[in-house]
């Protein structure tokens, strides 16, 4: 087992008219996240040799302003997904609290469906192709999941499932430590930083190198496997992930949020089983249309 690394949430607090501006390690994520994400896409965009037609879908000044609505996407997103998602009775009788974003609470795939939306918005607004302008945005994606699911960790949220493999965490708090049938301290599964190796880093591995092999001369395939290799990932890593514990009960201890018998479904496979779908078909149809470039 491996203790939890007594790492603070919060990098620093500074004190202003006696009111208190932290800066966690979660909302740093954000920032470099879509700071990185811009200068991936300013990359990309300006490999010309990569495009259909010998041009990237931006110039660089669209580039940043796509990044603002990228932002708005994610976060209005992320936070109306977790709502509907994750806790609809909850929020449906405390609806003061849906605002409430610095409470926690924040899904990615509500966060992807407001990205998807700001970029049909922004596409259509400025003319800009659609399919070539989604591979670029998929492309840019994989480090801030990286370091969102690695701020997870330190926040000691999203753990995993009780585990005695040699690399199983011990994450503090009660809840964490409430393992039926263990005997001391109890060890769960870092299923956060699964999700960052799977999600984030192999991710974009695996998307550089299908844009160097020419799949961006074919608009629309880096964003079909962006949907495949996220979805697949997300799906594994929920057999060792704890979900939400709106949805346990005693009739249903693996948190299924569909079942039918013994055999079901928790709210992050549900969810990432329509990814893997779309991620196939806009493959395998982009694939069938001729190549350009």
């Amino acid at each position: 087992m491996i203790p939890f690394p007594n790492i603070s949430p919060e990098i620093f607090t500074i004190s202003i008219a006696g009111l208190d501006f932290t800066l966690r390690w979660y909302a740093l994520s954000y920032v470099v996240g879509f700071l990185l994400a811009m200068l991936i896409m300013r990359f990309f965009t300006n490999q010309q040799r990569l495009w259909r037609f010998q041009t990237g879908p931006l110039d660089t000044e669209q580039v940043d302003s796509m990044v603002t609505y990228l932002i708005l996407g994610v976060i209005v997103g992320g936070r109306l997904g977790y709502v509907v998602f994750y806790n609809a009775d909850y929020y449906s009788q405390n609806p003061s609290e849906i605002l409430k974003v610095w409470d926690g609470g924040m899904s990615f795939h509500g966060g992807f469906l407001g990205v998807v939306l700001a970029a049909i918005f922004y596409c259509r607004f400025n003319g800009i192709l659609l399919w070539s302008c989604a591979d670029l945005i998929a492309l840019s994606a994989g480090p801030g999941i990286f370091l969102g699911r690695t701020a997870n960790f330190i926040n000691a949220e999203l753990w995993g499932r009780p585990t005695s493999a040699s690399w199983g965490v011990i994450f503090p708090g009660q809840r964490a430590q409430d393992c039926p049938g263990v005997i001391g301290e109890c060890a769960r599964h870092p299923s956060q930083l699964y999700e960052a190796g799977l999600e984030g880093a192999l991710l974009f591995l695996v998307l550089v190198v299908l844009a160097f092999l020419g799949a961006l001369r074919r608009p629309g395939v880096v964003t079909g496997a962006f949907l495949l290799i996220y979805g697949l990932g997300r799906y594994f890593v929920e057999f060792f992930r704890v979900p939400d514990p709106q949805f346990f009960s005693v009739d249903n201890p693996y948190g299924f949020a569909y079942s039918v018998g013994d055999i079901g479904l928790t709210m992050g496979q549900a969810l990432s089983v329509p990814m893997v779908a779309v991620g196939l078909l806009l493959i395998v149809s982009k694939f069938r249309k001729p190549r350009f470039g």
